[in-house]
């Protein structure tokens, strides 16, 4: 009796807890969007490890299992597993992206330990790996189809990857190593955070509107320090200082390669990539880089020429030279008077509501995707507006929110992410929610949000990843969507910007915002004559920040590292020019200390030989032409990670790609 007694009572209080918590329970929304109504901070740590107490019972059910390894009762059932995990961290850490209260920093602070150690359990657990070395030993003879090839090769790499093969000492050595990554990424983030923020108030413009200030200001001295204080964030020697914190991150990621038999990080991180080996990266962003700096050197002499004529009027003094500091506002200069064109006359014709628009009817076009707003469901912010996506056919595709204005609790940039996974567990499909996020800016009582022409291509961009995450049809969470090699996964977000200023394209959404005016022809061929205008320089920016990361993670020690001299030294190895600085510093470089892009941040430069090779196809055979979409769908938006990238996309195209496309399309 008294034993029952317990039982009841645990059945209880985890019914209490379930009813309490939203996370532990099914969520009672549309579509299954999570339900931010009743989620409140008190819910995620309790939800985290509860999920990490389900998921070790799930491991523990596949490793007890006396039945033969097999890949359902071990691949599948690894897929299966950790759905309360997936359900809370993929909240936690997307609300904390874009909403990052102080107090949501805390949680996150104190998730990221739970959630590194149990990784850690999982994937140095010598039992799981035994299940799983058998099955991929045997991989040619199990008789599985190429998403069920994938999804084992990448578990078994994350043991791998994670330290299997070591010893003890080893194991426990390469957890400290994870953990104290973990912290240090979150950290790097969170004081990122504060000088933008810094930033802002202290010149009343947002690090979203940087670059349009920085083309607008006629003050060369404001210009000068508003240049010098964006360049310098994080490297202020303040409490948000990031250099120490990336020397560490740098030396706890070259004692980890070397712990896997590697002589630097990027070894480690390219050996599943495309590329492959640093090696190729690094001939890959030279061949572009000589190109892309003599093409800026030409830009240059334009805008001194700008400039001398600044001088002779008197409003600089003699000998005045074209400065970092100088360049968006001289640049801007030079594509009024050569093509005639200003962002005043185009901002009016790009609402962002408008454009958004345009990007659904693109997508309507191309693959019969049909959109509804929807009303009154629940969002983590006042901002976020929510479309209901179906197919041609009335199926449901998912639902893709939007949040698109700048605050003070938002990290800069924009980005996807997915709210909620698309899989088939047990012959039920669960269709994504996806999240496009950015930094536009935001409506006043009197105009809209209006978008500069770079905003554009930015929203296009994100809706790529979107429709990469919208679109997919896998069954298993691992290999679907965006899971996908790192140099691979900015092809269908960069093919979408090829449409965005295509005048069949702009005749769709590019209406004024007061008198509903079609963009004019006129404006349209100043838009496409000016497409290649300043490319000098944005190439030489990013492919500069490439190297510069790739720099970084080609060290093999980091011993006495002055890390604002390894810089200056990369940049002028790189042959980099004074007038141009990398897209991004290493102490603002969030792609590489705070995000996915570690030795990765080519894979933007990678993608565009893709991108551009692609859309080469579409201009020959008409740019909404349906064979040609639906062969686009099918073979690279549709199988996400569930084949070797290439192989998708030479299915796409029939042949190999062409590496003159990239330099072609940036007109170098």
């Amino acid at each position: 009796m008294k034993k029952i007694l317990i039982a009841l009572s645990i059945i209880m209080a985890a019914a209490s807890c379930t009813n309490k918590n939203p996370f532990l329970s099914e969520w009672d929304t549309p579509y299954g969007i999570p339900d931010f109504t009743k989620i409140q901070e008190k819910h995620y740590i309790p939800a985290i490890e509860e999920g990490i107490r389900q998921q070790e019972a799930e491991i523990e059910a596949i490793i007890t299992n006396t039945d033969a390894p097999t890949f359902e009762n071990v691949v599948e059932a690894y897929e299966k597993s950790g759905s309360v995990l997936d359900r809370v961290t993929l909240v936690l850490f997307n609300v904390s992206e874009s909403d990052a209260t102080e107090s949501l920093q805390k949680i996150v602070e104190q998730a990221l330990p739970l959630i590194s150690v149990h990784s850690d359990n999982i994937f140095m657990n010598p039992g799981f790996f035994a299940k799983v070395d058998a099955l991929y030993r045997n991989i040619d003879n199990l008789g599985l189809n190429r998403e069920q090839t994938m999804a084992l090769k990448n578990l078994h790499n994350a043991f791998v990857k994670n330290g299997i093969a070591l010893g003890e000492a080893e194991q426990a050595r390469m957890r400290e190593i994870n953990m104290e990554l973990s912290s240090l990424s979150n950290t790097f983030g969170n004081n990122l955070l504060a000088e933008n923020n810094a930033f802002a108030e202290e010149f009343g413009v947002s690090i979203s509107e940087y670059g349009g200030a920085m083309a607008s200001t006629d003050d060369r001295a404001l210009r000068e320090k508003m240049f010098k204080a964006y360049a310098s964030r994080g490297n202020n020697g303040n409490e948000y200082d990031n250099k120490d914190l990336m020397v560490r991150m740098i030396e706890l990621r070259i004692e980890k390669a070397k712990l896997l038999g590697y002589s630097n990080p990027a070894q480690m991180i390219l050996a599943d990539k495309m590329a492959g080996t640093p090696e190729t990266v690094d001939s890959f962003l030279a061949s572009i880089m000589a190109p892309a700096v003599e093409k800026a050197k030409s830009e240059i002499v334009d805008m001194q020429k700008v400039m001398d004529e600044d001088i002779k009027a008197g409003v600089l003094p003699a000998g005045s030279r074209i400065e970092p500091w100088d360049w968006a506002y001289y640049a801007e200069k030079v594509r009024k008077a050569k093509y005639a064109l200003d962002e005043d006359q185009t901002k009016p014709y790009f609402k962002m509501e408008n454009v958004r628009q345009g990007v659904f009817d693109l997508t309507s076009k191309l693959w019969g995707l049909q959109y509804e707003k929807l009303e009154d469901i629940p969002v983590y912010h006042q901002d976020v507006e929510g479309f209901k996506v179906t197919d041609a056919d009335g199926s449901l595709i998912g639902v893709i929110l939007t949040d698109y204005f700048p605050r003070s609790t938002k990290r800069g940039g924009a980005w996807m992410t997915n709210f909620v996974n698309q899989e088939i567990v047990d012959g039920v499909e669960t269709r994504p929610v996806i999240v496009n996020v950015g930094n536009f800016a935001k409506p006043t009582a009197d105009k809209p949000s209006l978008l500069t022409l770079d905003q554009v291509e930015t929203l296009f961009h994100e809706y790529g990843h979107a429709l990469h995450g919208l679109l997919t049809q896998c069954t298993y969470k691992s290999v679907s969507g965006t899971s996908v090699a790192r140099d691979f996964v900015e092809l269908p977000s960069q093919i979408m910007e090829n449409w965005a200023f295509q005048k069949e394209v702009l005749a769709d959404y590019a209406h004024h915002y007061e008198t509903g005016e079609i963009i004019p022809d006129e404006l349209v061929a100043k838009i496409d004559a000016a497409g290649t205008f300043n490319q000098g320089f944005m190439t030489t920016e990013l492919c500069a920040a490439s190297i510069l990361d790739l720099k970084w993670h080609m060290l093999e020690s980091a011993e006495g590292l002055d890390p604002m001299a390894f810089e200056a030294q990369a940049c002028k190895e790189m042959g980099l020019i004074d007038e141009i600085i990398p897209r991004y510093r290493s102490t603002y470089f969030a792609h590489i200390f705070s995000g996915g892009y570690s030795a990765g941040y080519y894979s933007y430069l990678w993608a565009e030989v893709l991108d551009k090779d692609a859309f080469e196809l579409f201009k020959e055979k008409g740019i909404f032409d349906q064979a040609t979409a639906k062969a686009f769908r099918e073979n690279v938006l549709e199988k996400g990670g569930s084949e070797e990238p290439m192989v998708l996309y030479k299915r796409f195209r029939g042949a190999d790609p062409d590496s003159g496309a990239l330099l072609r399309g940036r007109g170098l």
